[in-house]
């Protein structure tokens, strides 16, 4: 007898085997319970998670010979042939296969027919997706009003390429991708059946190679078992046939990273390099890694048993702007490394960079030494210089100094802020108010005011404002303004022209988001 793949054995064969997709099998189930399932439902996810599994279920539900439920014997023969590919009332379309119209009329006739042996004629489209425009509108009537014996299941990869007038026809359950516990449980159960011997290292990484598909999992799980040559299902094992050896080897390079040790770093790559890795799929797994950082520092409470240790001791490790930074550049290179002279170099080349460029001091998104504390403080005192040299009138000065010691608060301080000063005869404190802000001016703040500037002075003043439209004269809050905007434009100078800036934006296709330059207090 030859043999048969893990994948077929495995199949689930009742709703009850069906693993990750409770939501589905839930509302198809109650469907069924009662002889209630719509006409034409519509299966879609990604490869390898039972769309077609949970088809056939489905015709074994409606075509047992005991009757339509949820719970088919598995035993009559409509059971038996369902399972076995052979069930003359199921009939399975590739639709990659048969686009055209002409194979769509071909169905529509075939379906006004009875059932041969079962209670119902299943028609299984898979990969609908592919079917062409004319063929999905041939089809558009027989969906709506199918004959009472005809049930349709579509299922497909990409919903996005299905006609509305299609989908607003069908019930639609979304499948989802399974999580690496759900496929790597399944797999041990597997291997158990099967009475092979194996290291729970091994099955996880399996588990992540599926890569959401219990399919491809089982296929995997098939190759794996083939490449031990009945010994016991090692780790060390499946991350050799995986290509996938060099995972430890990434953890020992974030720690360097995160320490900025470059000794460190170099013989971490040249012991990736003795192991000869697929260099594509580690800085694929540097990037994932990185990820699971990212979100870890950001959302501790989003910690699962598959998070390997050794990554959980590096989520301290790093600020989270450094891995952000960090992710941005393994991308980069992955997407950048079939251009590199060799994957080696290409994978070296993106390690160095992050070694080359990390924040400096803790200061947020701030790469290299380019522009740390220092030079912001040296920006921010340009911009100073340039804003005491634009209002360089001493009465001006004397007036914002005296006010920004003025013991006012709330709206008291704002009137006092835009008024300008014009001059003072004796105990007389004259100011202008623009005329546009005389919702300041009430009484009870002027009188504020005028107690604050005599309290400053040591002696009784009065104060007189005035309300004017004349704009020569500044306020103490225009001042401030206008200082701020300089120190704002001379920072985001410094910022261009910085080199380190500028190699991110020719080496990466960087930009400077506006409005993300932020001068820092000295």
């Amino acid at each position: 007898m030859s043999y048969l793949a893990l994948a077929r054995k495995y199949r689930p064969r009742r709703f009850e085997d069906v693993v990750g997709q409770d939501h589905v099998v839930k509302a198809l189930a109650h469907a069924l319970a009662g002889d209630k399932l719509h006409p034409a439902i519509l299966l879609t996810g990604t490869r390898g998670v039972g769309k077609t599994t949970l088809a056939r279920i489905v015709a074994k539900c409606l075509n047992c010979e005991i009757g339509v439920s949820a719970n088919p014997c598995g035993r009559c023969s409509a059971c038996v042939e369902v399972d076995q590919g052979r069930f003359v009332d199921l009939l399975e379309i590739d639709a990659a296969s048969n686009t055209s119209v002409d194979d769509v009329r071909q169905l529509i006739d075939n379906a006004q027919y009875a059932p041969a042996r079962g209670r119902y004629k299943v028609y299984l489209i898979d990969e609908v997706h592919m079917l062409s425009k004319s063929a999905f509108n041939a089809l558009l009537k027989t969906l709506e009003e199918p004959p009472p014996h005809v049930k349709f299941i579509l299922a497909t990869t990409d919903p996005q390429k299905l006609p509305v007038t299609v989908l607003s026809r069908c019930l639609q359950f979304n499948l989802k991708r399974l999580p690496v516990a759900v496929i790597r449980e399944q797999l041990g159960k597997v291997l158990d059946a099967e009475n092979v011997p194996f290291e729970p290292g091994a099955v996880a990484e399996i588990a992540r190679a599926a890569d959401g598909s219990m399919r491809d999992g089982l296929s995997l799980l098939d190759q794996a078992i083939a490449f031990s040559g009945g010994q016991p299902l090692a780790h060390s094992g499946v991350e050799e046939m995986l290509g996938t050896s060099g995972r430890d080897r990434l953890y020992e390079l974030l720690r360097a990273l995160s320490a900025g040790n470059a000794e460190a770093l170099r013989e971490g790559l040249q012991a990736l390099d003795a192991q000869a890795p697929d260099y594509a799929a580690l800085l694929s797994d540097l990037a994932t890694a990185l990820q699971r950082i990212a979100v870890l520092q950001m959302l501790p409470g989003a910690r699962s048993e598959d998070d390997d240790e050794a990554l959980l001791a590096l989520v301290p490790q790093f600020t989270p702007e450094h891995v952000q930074l960090l992710y941005q550049i393994a991308v980069n290179g992955r997407r950048d490394l079939p251009w590199a002279p060799a994957p080696r170099i290409g994978f070296e080349m993106s390690v160095l960079r992050m070694l080359a460029f990390q924040p400096i001091d803790g200061e947020a998104g701030v790469p290299t030494p380019s522009l740390g504390r220092g030079s912001a403080q040296a920006a921010a005192t340009g911009a100073d210089a340039a804003g005491s040299a634009a209002h360089s009138a001493a009465a001006d000065l004397p007036w914002e100094a005296r006010v920004a010691a003025l013991p006012l608060d709330g709206f008291a301080r704002q009137l006092a802020r835009h008024c300008a000063f014009i001059g003072q005869e004796g105990n007389l404190v004259r100011l202008r108010l623009d005329v546009k802000l005389r919702h300041l001016l009430v009484e009870e703040r002027r009188a504020a005011l005028e107690a604050a500037l005599s309290q400053q002075a040591g002696r009784a003043l009065r104060v007189e404002i005035e309300q004017a439209t004349d704009e020569t004269l500044p306020t103490p809050a225009q001042l401030a303004q206008q200082r701020e905007i300089e120190r704002q434009r001379a920072a985001e100078t410094t910022m261009q022209a910085d080199p380190v800036v500028r190699a991110f934006q020719e080496q990466f296709g960087a930009r400077i988001r506006p409005g993300s330059v932020r001068v820092l207090d000295s």
